[in-house]
C-alpha cells in the first residue's frame, strides 16, 4: 500500500507517486493537518513568475486537527483570486478550452471542508487522465513496514523531470514539479505518460 496526503490540486510528483501506485494507492484524510503544505496550496506558473495558491482554513493554528475537519475560511475572497490567477495563467494554454471549464465549479460554490475541495481536483484530474480514483481513509493509517508512507515530504532529485513547454517558457525558466493543472494544460492527453515517465 502507498499511502498519501490529501492535496489541493497535488504538485506533478505527487501524480506521478498515485499513477505508479495504481490500485495500491490510499489517501488518508484522517492524518492531522499540517501548515503550509500542499495539502490546502498549489503553485502555478504565471506571467510573472511562480505563484502560490492557498485555500483559506478556519483555526489553522491549532494543533492536531485531522484533515477531514479542516474547515475552509470565506472570510477573504480566495476563490475570486484563484479563478482569475488560473485564468490568466492558462488561458493561452493548448489545453486550457478543453479542460478549463472542469475545474470551474471549484471557485463558483462554498465548500464546508478543505477534504471536499480537495476530493473535487482530485477526481477532475482522474477524470482527464483516465484513471481510477484512489481509495480514500477516513481513519488514520498506521504504516507497516510493507507499506510506501509519503504523508511527509516527498523528495524526487529535479533532474528526473525532463522539461515541457509551459505557457511563459520565453520568458521564464522551466519550472519542475509544480502544479498537476501546469501539466495538464500544457501537455493535456500526453500528461499521463508523462507522468509514467517520472515514476520509473
Amino acid at each position: 500500500m502507498i499511502i498519501l496526503p490529501s492535496h489541493y490540486f497535488g504538485s506533478v510528483e505527487y501524480w506521478a507517486h498515485l499513477v505508479a501506485a495504481g490500485d495500491d494507492a490510499v489517501i488518508d484524510i484522517g492524518e492531522n493537518y499540517v501548515k503550509r503544505t500542499e495539502r490546502n496550496r498549489t503553485t502555478i506558473m504565471t506571467s510573472n513568475g511562480l505563484m502560490q495558491l492557498s485555500v483559506q482554513l478556519a483555526h489553522a493554528n491549532r494543533p492536531r486537527q485531522p484533515m477531514r475537519s479542516m474547515r475552509v475560511d470565506y472570510s477573504k475572497r480566495w476563490q475570486h483570486q484563484h479563478a482569475i490567477a488560473i485564468e490568466s495563467a492558462y488561458k493561452r494554454s493548448p489545453y486550457y478550452d478543453y479542460y478549463g471549464d472542469r475545474f470551474a465549479h471549484l471557485f463558483n460554490r462554498e465548500w464546508r471542508y478543505l477534504v471536499d475541495i480537495n476530493m473535487a481536483t482530485l477526481e477532475g484530474v482522474c477524470s482527464i487522465l483516465k484513471v481510477g480514483v484512489p481509495r480514500i481513509s477516513e481513519n488514520y493509517i498506521t504504516a507497516t513496514e510493507q507499506d510506501v508512507d509519503l504523508r511527509g515530504k516527498i523528495i524526487t532529485p529535479s533532474s528526473t523531470f525532463t522539461p515541457y513547454i509551459q505557457v511563459f517558457s520565453d520568458r521564464e525558466p522551466f519550472a519542475p514539479n509544480i502544479s498537476i493543472y501546469d501539466l495538464l494544460m500544457c501537455e493535456g492527453p500526453s500528461a499521463l505518460a508523462y507522468l509514467r515517465s517520472i515514476s520509473r
